[in-house]
């Protein structure tokens, strides 16, 4: 018999994701729609003067598995990079794919039950790949020299 898909581990995190809220300042921000499954996941993002993110607020439309990893994506984003998050959309996409070797943020090993199920990837790597463009944008605009937006 397979394991269950919606484990309680899974639906805990989906059910204990934040709600949204306005940053003190908004260095990039992304909206992103997944085309397999319609998940749609908003992040606007605060990075500091090295580039790591400070601050974000996410607003998520998305089945138990999208919302479950963008509270994983919450709990493990601040401090890290754009590089940091690129690396971790490629290792993501690798490990729910076929790859053996689990990616390195804190509690992804939860969305495990997931690897078997393509359908569902796309909702898993929303999240990230939505923190990823918002901290491409940022970094855009620091590199323009664009104030921050307000």
């Amino acid at each position: 018999m397979n394991a269950p898909l919606y484990t309680t581990e899974i639906l805990r995190l989906a059910a204990s994701l934040t709600e949204p809220r306005t940053l003190e300042r908004e260095d990039g921000v992304a909206e992103q729609r997944s085309l397999t499954c319609g998940s749609r996941v908003r992040t606007a993002v605060t990075v500091d003067g090295g580039g790591h993110v400070s601050a974000l607020s996410q607003q998520v439309h998305a089945c138990a598995f999208g919302q479950a990893s963008a509270t994983i994506l919450e709990k493990g984003a601040i401090g890290r990079t754009a590089t940091d998050v690129d690396q971790a959309v490629t290792a993501i996409a690798a490990w729910l794919g076929d790859s053996a070797d689990e990616p390195r943020w804190p509690g992804i090993s939860a969305l495990a039950p997931a690897r078997s199920r393509a359908s569902r990837h796309a909702a898993i790597l929303l999240p990230f790949r939505t923190l990823a463009a918002a901290l491409a944008e940022a970094g855009a605009r620091g590199r323009e020299g664009d104030p921050p937006a307000p």
